[in-house]
């Protein structure tokens, strides 16, 4: 029996995988700030919705923006380098979870804008406390994530976030002034094409790099136009720490914990998918123990987040697309973004700066990036073949189910709010159906019992590869 050997290079040393490689400090700056400048808008959406939602003045405001920052850094730290067992050590960016925005306006609704944070961080608290502690169990679903369903949960990710950067490239929200303008659509095509060229012309480190440059471009463009807002800046402080519970000590209401947990649920399901996307996009795969070590870091984030007033953090998924589409796989590089985000926090007037970018620069850039997303699961898709019915019969209805929510955002309304919850994402929804069918297909009656002893990575039948 043949013995497994460690490659070695021609000096004799274990090579470094890329996720493992560590940049030169320029390089972990530019290509750092560029997973910044990709998330920004995500980091600072629900706080500001949240915000608004509970009546804060402008100034508390600005501090629960901060906070989101801040506590996105520390995720992010947490999730890329690791401490224990906690971490998928992969170049995961972890943020504000969009999911929890519904249920938190909820409970300010029913709270009233006094109690309504307070509230909120108590459930946010107990809710990341849960999926720390379920992560090793959530993990071992694994199994039911083989390549075919894991190509259309990628797929989904990006066709589910492509409508985000067209609202974008439109001025990012209807009251906006020029919402919809030839102005902005032209901004985020000239943005758009920035980054488009930039890959086609530039090579080595600028090529991996185009993504800041079109932004950059669009940016100084967008002044002449008058689509640049230096508003922020004026107002901003230079330097402000953390004040831990600044709204109030947590308290602990039974009906929000239970909206919250769900949506704890629904980011999980999430993070697994995003995990295993990453994995296969930089040549790691995300096996049961890296899947339950990044679950951990989500809970662990999720949980100490209010304390310095911020909200559940999970994935995002837009910042796998710049992986894909860059090519640079160190976990540093984003470890590097999560040390950035959290300056940002500390430093308000450098997350003013960062927000000088317009929503439609931002839009052409998301186009790429979440696009970059969408062709990486159609790639896995091709991988996992398409000749077996089941496998097309499970993409077909998966990802029509996934398109629902997407296609048509008021259809689950008149749902109760725990189903509203899971199917209003499209990503949850999708991959709610596709690992159903992939248990109906391949895991129920003799299609279960043919599987025995075949690994769990493997658990669908694998395409007919030839020969005798």
């Amino acid at each position: 029996m043949a013995l497994r050997t460690t490659p070695t290079t021609d000096d004799g040393s274990t090579p470094v995988h890329p996720v493992d490689e560590v940049l030169s400090p320029p390089k972990l700056f530019g290509t750092g700030l560029q997973h910044v400048a990709a998330m920004y808008a995500g980091v600072v959406a629900p706080p500001l919705i949240v915000g608004a939602g509970v009546g804060l003045s402008p100034g508390e405001l600005a501090l629960l923006i901060s906070a989101s920052l801040f506590t996105a850094g520390l995720a992010t730290l947490l999730q890329t380098l690791g401490v224990w067992r906690i971490g998928a050590r992969l170049p995961f960016v972890n943020g504000v979870s969009f999911a929890g925005v519904a249920p938190m306006l909820a409970i300010a609704k029913e709270h009233g804008p006094k109690d309504a944070l307070p509230v909120v961080f108590g459930a946010v608290i107990v809710a990341g406390a849960l999926c720390f502690l379920a992560a090793p169990y959530f993990s071992r679903l694994v199994r039911f994530f083989p390549p075919v369903v894991q190509g259309t949960v990628i797929t989904l990710i990006g066709v589910s976030l492509l409508p985000v950067a067209v609202n974008w490239a439109r001025g990012g929200s209807p009251g906006a002034p020029g919402y919809g303008s030839a102005k902005a659509v032209g901004l985020a095509a000239l943005t758009l094409g920035a980054v488009v060229l930039g890959n086609r012309l530039l090579r080595g480190f600028w090529q991996q790099m185009s993504l800041l440059i079109g932004l950059a471009l669009g940016t100084l463009a967008a002044f002449p136009l008058g689509l640049a807002d230096f508003s922020g800046i004026g107002g901003a402080q230079v330097f402000a720490l953390p004040s831990p519970f600044h709204f109030g000590g947590p308290r602990f209401d039974v009906a929000a914990i239970a909206s919250m947990c769900i949506v704890m649920v629904v980011s999980m399901t999430e993070s697994t998918a995003d995990m295993l996307a990453l994995g296969r996009i930089v040549d790691r795969e995300a096996d049961e123990r890296t899947l339950a070590a990044g679950l951990r870091a989500d809970g662990l984030a999720t949980a100490v987040s209010p304390v310095f007033n911020g909200f559940a953090c999970s994935a995002f998924a837009q910042n796998i697309g710049l992986v894909a589409l860059t090519r640079v796989r160190s976990r540093f590089v984003v470890a590097a973004g999560g040390g950035i985000l959290v300056l940002l926090g500390l430093f308000p007037v450098l997350g003013a700066l960062v927000s000088l970018v317009p929503q439609p620069v931002l839009g052409g850039a998301g186009i790429v990036l979440f696009g970059t997303v969408a062709a990486s699961g159609i790639r896995t898709l091709a991988e996992a073949g398409m000749e077996s019915t089941s496998h097309t019969v499970l993409v077909s209805v998966a990802l029509g189910v996934g398109i629902v929510p997407i296609a048509a955002p008021t259809f689950y309304d008149g749902f109760p709010e725990a189903v509203r919850t899971l199917l209003h994402s499209g990503i949850s929804a999708g991959c709610l159906a596709a690992v159903l069918l992939n248990l109906l297909f391949h895991h129920v009656g003799s299609a279960g019992r043919s599987l025995q002893g075949v690994p769990p990575w493997q658990s669908s039948p694998q395409p007919p590869t030839g020969g005798s």
